[in-house]
């Protein structure tokens, strides 16, 4: 799954432009806002978000403490010869031992500020950049050099264009961004970017159906998640884990029920679902957890799943061949559950037929714990 990370820096103007900042990065889901100590309280005050603060000892309410603001790291302070002398890294290992959750503040003015950036990058948990005349390059440094650190690399940003090059610097990009902007529609756009950045296009591939047939009763699970879906987006749920069916959502209308664009009927129990690089199986959803939505085109995003509903009813088996292989699903037989076609309309599982071609995704690797492991695994 995507774990693009945004933090709102909120530490300049009055309170009433601050607050504005504030909020609407709440609205738009950003993980975290960076603020003054003193400002801790308000913030929480507004909402339940994670508060990072700018200080030099813990701050009563702050879920990070960020050391750089007025050191060595903004160039408040002139950095030392030897970094074992440097204030910021004393700061920093002091809070550290006291258990508390450190991140680095670093504007990177030149080569001996970026390899200060990269010392307190080894020992806080957070790292904060800010670029220059260079941006780029001490960001592919950083990102390299860091890379086997227990540290979540941030790139200072004032734009969603700036945020999305910080994204996919070095195909790994940061782990986030610092998003510095009084325009509010910058936040907006800069969660919409973070949303798809690091998230790739799955391979999704046409099977031919070689056999549907009603199988009797048993459980099957709909899935409800907080997001609308829109026509040709569904899950990939499949009774193996390396042959999934694309399974539509009920974002359509129909003669005899109301459309549900935020549910797909998705399976039986035992089923598993594609969630990130993951499977898990559909029986074991639960309100809170996510989910991938996919479309014909193999483009995923993020779901939240808000309710699950297991339900007896009577199902349908739809066997399809790929590459010389059969891959399974078993869904509930009623006319408002649909595959999808390889022209990507949907179809209703009561109308699929031998011959017909669908869609599907499919890997060539085994599955542990809904991880993908390189072992001989056999699913009939």
């Amino acid at each position: 799954m995507n774990n693009k990370m945004i933090w709102i820096k909120a530490d300049e103007g009055n309170w009433d432009e601050r607050k504005a900042v504030i909020t609407t990065g709440m609205e738009s889901g950003v993980d975290a806002i960076l603020v003054d100590g003193a400002d801790v309280d308000k913030v929480k005050e507004l909402g339940n978000v994670k508060v990072a603060a700018f200080a030099s000892a813990d701050v009563e309410g702050a879920d990070i403490i960020v050391v750089g603001k007025g050191g060595e790291g903004d160039g408040t302070k002139p950095l030392p010869p030897d970094y074992s002398g440097s204030l910021d890294v004393m700061t920093a290992l002091r809070l550290k031992e006291q258990g508390l959750k450190v991140a680095a503040y670093v504007i990177i003015r030149n080569k001996d500020y970026e390899n200060f950036a990269a010392e307190m990058g080894s020992i806080c948990d957070y790292l904060i950049t800010i670029g220059t005349d260079w941006q780029v390059i001490p960001l592919e440094n950083l990102i390299a050099g860091l890379q086997k650190k227990d540290v979540k690399l941030f790139s200072g940003v004032q734009t969603s264009e700036q945020a999305k090059l910080a994204f996919e610097t070095m195909e790994h990009g940061t782990d986030g961004v610092m998003l510095d902007t009084k325009d509010l529609s910058q936040i907006k756009k800069t969660a919409e970017v973070a949303e798809s950045a690091g998230v790739g296009s799955l391979d999704i591939k046409t099977a031919v159906v070689t056999n549907v047939e009603s199988i009797g009763m048993g459980d099957r699970v709909c899935v409800d998640t907080c997001n609308l879906m829109v026509k040709g987006e569904g899950m990939l749920v499949g009774s193996q884990a390396n042959g999934m069916f694309l399974v539509h959502s009920e974002s359509e209308e129909s003669p005899y029920v109301a459309s549900r664009p935020f549910r797909v009927n998705a399976g039986a129990v035992h089923a598993y679902i594609k969630v990130g690089e993951k499977t898990r199986y559909l029986s074991e959803l639960k309100a809170g957890d996510q989910v991938t939505i996919v479309d014909g085109d193999g483009k995923q995003r993020t779901g939240v799943v808000g309710r699950v509903k297991i339900e007896r009813r009577p199902l349908i088996l739809v066997e399809a061949e790929l590459d010389g292989k059969i891959i399974k699903n078993i869904l509930q037989n009623a006319e408002t559950i649909k595959l999808v076609t390889k022209d990507k309309e949907p179809i209703a599982v009561t109308d699929v037929k031998v011959g017909d071609e669908i869609l599907v995704y499919s890997e060539d690797i085994g599955r542990h714990f809904g991880m993908k492991i390189e072992e001989t695994i056999i699913e009939k």
